[in-house]
């Protein structure tokens, strides 16, 4: 049976009393304080996580002296910067893209995220409603999981933050964190993939693009973006300049004027292939003997701007791929391959690496051959052994004065005098000189006489010169006669240091990396790169002006160009090293050419550059002048100032002394890195003079050759690699 109208009447006054308006009032209220109840339980529940292990994550950035970033490391590439170092104008783009109400609200936008939670939660897709404290909570604290809950203890935890940290710290957390597009987290790494520069460099209009990116990082890059995509991005950029108008943060002048600011195409990584990986663990090194740790170091967040000039740092480089690389077959050839340069290039007056080669490229030869020290400095440390003894006022075994007219005997395999160790080194092809000066000795490297004077002045007293000068010690550096051979372990930077050191008058000079250590919470001291004075300045500077008729006439003459040089040459036992070291008043440069076989075990250089010997005086020469000329611009007026002891040796041998060795006629010798042997051998042994001569030379110097790329003459030998392989010939 059908109801009665009766029965329909009983039963909707029945739902009229359940369902009057105070009831369901009163239901909304009790909800409401159901909800909030929920919520504060919530509130109280909800901690303040710790941060994310993404969020705290930061690359280390390497710049050059110029500012131009040169490497970054790191899983993530981002630099926290403080918000002071972002312009006003920037910072309120952001507020403006974003969230309007930012330095009014506690943290939150209700209507906002209830509409982004219930789109989320019905399906419709992910939608925006967060505030910018919300956001930087997701990105800091959380994840970017769309999901209710992750929503829920983002409102908490934003109204929490909002109240435990200031505005601008939050603001500055938010543009830290937030992803652009690019693989650049943060508004630094932001602003250098999109336009090349600082954070603290953007403009407004910059910024308002930056700002816009967060939308859609991908869809808005206006370098890949399509036809639509940069309609979209172009409208949002106006409408966060507009929002700035209207907000009184810009001026609409200035607005009525902006063009929209097309970002630079991307750019490949900087990563640290080539000569970058060498210079990065390099600098690190130097970082880590500061103090800094290597967990510091790698856990980022560090801007160092190195000493390097971009601009010598390439023109070593060129230098280094003309004189040796393009020479070399390294594909076919396992003998060629073995060859490996390395380099340091130092400004003596402020001791700043501003170059450095550390050999084909560290993602390939990761052996940094600038720092390591497993290859002897041979003859580029004679001149150390000269400083030595002007220093100390040193004089011959019978009496006489140490200085560059000096006679010593440079007769090959002579036996030293007043050693407690036997000694008697081979010169370069056996080639005996007879009586010749201190300068002559230097020019042709010759070792019988470096032999006799570092026992002159005492191996332990040459030592100490050196030591203070820039070596390192250690285990090889033994303090004995063959010590003047170079047979130690050295870099081209110890090398380079110890150069600077007598560039610089006496002064020490200690080679830096790092100009600059910053982090945001601290930074690192630098090296003092200038010290005190280590030996006199007439010994330095006798040394110098010794060291020049070695590039003037002697067996460093590729060298030359138009520039003042002084410089030395080297190569070691069984010809496993060569080296040049010179310098100008302005710049020092120690290169040096290494055998080294896959393994990594040392093998000689014989026969691979060249035919028989890679001396000292050949392409290490040859790179040095080659980057010495570019580095200065084509040449230099500069001088050496030098204060001398008065002495001259001249530049070529010295007379036949008057009571002494007058059986011995003096060798002639043209320019040549290969010994040639006397036409007339020496018919006695020479001995040292018991009185100086009466003049210390009777050859007139030569003049300077022409620099060509293959002279028509040869240096004198460098005077090492004898035949027989002794150490440090």
């Amino acid at each position: 049976m059908g109801r009665t109208s009766k029965d329909q009447a009983k039963k909707g006054g029945r739902i009229r009393r359940l369902f009057t308006w105070k009831k369901l009032l009163g239901t909304f209220f009790v909800g409401c304080l159901l909800v909030m109840g929920a919520f504060y339980a919530v509130y109280l529940m909800v901690p303040v996580p710790t941060a994310n292990a993404d969020a705290t994550l930061q690359s280390n950035v390497y710049k050059y002296s110029n500012g131009k970033v040169m490497a970054r490391t790191g899983k993530i590439n981002r630099e926290i910067v403080g918000l002071e170092k972002v312009p006003q104008d920037v910072q309120r783009a952001f507020v403006a893209a974003e969230n309007k109400t930012f330095y009014k609200d506690n943290g939150v936008d209700i209507k906002g995220t209830v509409r982004a939670a219930w789109n989320t939660l019905t399906g419709k897709g992910k939608q925006g409603g967060s505030t910018i404290t919300q956001q930087y909570v997701k990105n800091y604290y959380l994840s970017q999981d769309q999901t209710a809950t992750r929503k829920l203890k983002e409102m908490v935890i934003a109204i929490k933050v909002d109240q435990n940290m200031q505005k601008p710290e939050i603001l500055a957390g938010y543009m830290n964190t937030s992803y652009y597009g690019r693989n650049a987290y943060g508004i630094q790494a932001a602003a250098q993939a999109y336009y090349g520069v600082d954070a603290a460099k953007l403009n407004a209009a910059q910024g308002a693009y930056l700002a816009s990116l967060l939308q859609a990082p991908s869809q808005y890059d206006w370098t890949s973006a399509s036809t639509e995509g940069r309609k979209l991005v172009e409208q949002r950029w106006n409408y966060v300049l507009d929002n700035m108008v209207e907000e009184g943060w810009l001026d609409s002048g200035k607005r009525a004027g902006m063009k929209f600011p097309v970002p630079q195409k991307p750019k490949a990584p900087k990563g640290m292939s080539g000569q970058s990986g060498y210079i990065v663990e390099a600098a690190n090194q130097e970082l880590m003997r500061q103090g800094v740790s290597e967990e510091d170091l790698k856990a980022g967040g560090w801007t160092i701007t190195l000493n390097i000039d971009e601009k010598k740092q390439k023109a070593l480089v060129r230098a280094v791929d003309k004189q040796l690389e393009d020479k070399l077959d390294r594909k076919d050839s396992k003998k060629q391959a073995s060859v490996q340069a390395g380099a340091t290039s130092v400004d003596p007056k402020t001791g700043a690496v501003v170059a450095l080669y550390g050999g084909i490229g560290a993602t390939e030869h990761w052996t940094n051959n600038a720092t390591r020290r497993d290859y002897q400095p041979a003859s580029t440390f004679k001149p150390l052994v000269l400083a030595s003894a002007l220093d100390n006022d040193a004089v011959t075994q019978d009496g006489r004065k140490i200085g560059l007219g000096t006679i010593y005997d440079g007769t090959s395999k002579r036996a030293v005098v007043g050693s407690s160790i036997p000694f008697n080194p081979e010169n370069e092809d056996n080639q005996s000189y007879g009586p010749v000066s201190v300068q002559k000795a230097t020019n042709s490297s010759i070792n019988s006489v470096y032999a006799q004077m570092i026992v002159d002045v005492g191996p332990t007293k040459a030592k100490q010169t050196a030591i203070g000068l820039g070596m390192k010690d250690g285990v090889d550096f033994g303090a004995t006669p063959s010590m003047s051979l170079g047979v130690m372990g050295a870099s081209t930077m110890d090398m380079a240091g110890a150069y600077a050191t007598l560039d610089n008058h006496g002064v020490k000079v200690t080679p830096t990396l790092v100009k600059s250590a910053e982090h945001k919470d601290r930074t690192a001291e630098p090296v003092k790169s200038i010290g005190d004075r280590v030996i006199s300045r007439e010994a330095a500077d006798t040394t110098t002006k010794a060291m020049q008729g070695v590039v003037r006439s002697g067996s460093g003459f590729r060298a030359a160009g138009d520039y003042a040089a002084a410089g030395k040459t080297g190569t070691s036992e069984n010809n496993r090293s060569a080296w040049f070291v010179g310098y100008t008043p302005e710049l020092v440069t120690a290169v040096g050419l290494f055998g080294e076989d896959a393994k990594g075990n040392q093998v000689t250089l014989t026969d691979t550059i060249n035919p028989g010997r890679a001396n000292g005086g050949r392409t290490p020469a040859q790179i040095w002048g080659a980057y010495t000329t570019d580095a200065l611009g084509g040449g230099s007026d500069a001088s050496f100032d030098l204060k001398t002891d008065g002495t001259s040796g001249g530049d070529g041998t010295a007379p036949t002394p008057t009571e002494t060795a007058t059986g011995s006629p003096t060798p002639t010798t043209t320019p040549s890195d290969e010994a040639t042997t006397p036409t007339q051998p020496p018919t006695s042994t020479a001995t040292t003079p018991t009185q100086p001569p009466t003049s210390t030379a009777t050859t007139p110097p030569t003049p300077p050759p022409t620099k060509t790329d293959e002279p028509t003459t040869e240096p004198p030998p460098d005077g090492n690699g004898a035949s027989d392989g002794r150490p440090g010939q």
